[in-house]
């Protein structure tokens, strides 16, 4: 199963953006998620990206953001525009085989100051 690395993550005031990048060790044949969880609360769907590049997004994030793909550079991103702080998690990318396993990588760290 390709493995797959979150990055792009920090620290950002309320209303500005972030862009990060989930990076595959190959190439990607399948949609891709992104994920979220924030301290003390359950990991949620955030976005999803077919292979076909049809999109999903949570509503609350819609409008907002925007996932897309390069399978060029084995690479998915999800820009992240008019941040709130409520967006503070730590942020996952998986596929849907990944995510019925359990199968999680480190996620990275988005905080959204106010």
């Amino acid at each position: 199963q390709v493995q797959l690395v979150e990055s792009g993550g920090g620290l950002v005031q309320a209303g500005g953006s972030m862009r990060l990048s989930c990076v595959a060790s190959g190439t990607i044949s399948q949609g891709i998620n992104w994920y979220r969880q924030a301290p003390g609360k359950e990991r949620e769907f955030v976005a999803s990206i077919s292979r076909t590049g049809d999109t999903n997004y949570k509503e609350s994030v819609k409008g907002r953001w925007t996932i897309s793909r390069d399978d060029a550079k084995n690479t998915v991103y999800l820009q992240m525009d008019s941040l709130k702080p409520e967006d503070t998690a730590a942020y996952y990318c998986n596929t849907a085989i990944g995510v019925l396993k359990a199968s999680w990588g480190q996620g990275i760290q988005v905080t959204v100051s106010s």
